[in-house]
């Protein structure tokens, strides 16, 4: 499968969803899987574009590739951002989507629904790169 490097700029996302929605046509994902993938990517990129590059004041980009196996597709996204791991995040955001939303504080909700939104997320550090990996499990036709 081919991958996809774009420049970290709010500019991108179109690419970006772009690559992810021609990845699951060919894994063959139905509507509401691929919307789930599109909708998590898309929180995962933001981030790094807005909170990893630009409040950073720095400038990178943003490599994504895809594996697709019999039973799974795995979407990599890497960046040379701010180290920031997101699962560090999950617990404060699962005790914000507990509280009214007048008493919530703003923000990591977004990475709450990516990791909500696909079957498997993790996150690690590898040679100066950030790498997210979200995957779904794929349903064998009947």
């Amino acid at each position: 499968m081919r991958s996809l490097t774009v420049t970290g700029t709010l500019e991108a996302l179109g690419a970006i969803a772009g690559y992810v929605k021609a990845v699951a046509e060919r894994a063959g994902l139905d509507r509401q899987a691929a919307y789930n993938l599109r909708l998590a990517v898309d929180e995962v990129t933001t981030n790094i574009i807005v909170h990893g590059y630009h409040e950073a004041g720095i400038e990178g980009q943003l490599h994504l590739f895809a594996c697709i196996e019999d039973d799974s597709l795995t979407i990599f996204v890497e960046d040379t951002g701010m180290t920031y791991n997101p699962q560090q995040v999950q617990a404060r955001a699962l005790q914000a989507v507990e509280q009214p939303p007048e008493l919530r504080p703003l923000g990591g909700l977004g990475i709450f629904l990516a990791m909500e939104s696909v079957d498997r997320f993790a996150y690690e550090r590898v040679n100066g790169f950030n790498r997210t990996i979200l995957s779904v499990d794929l349903v064998p036709s009947q």
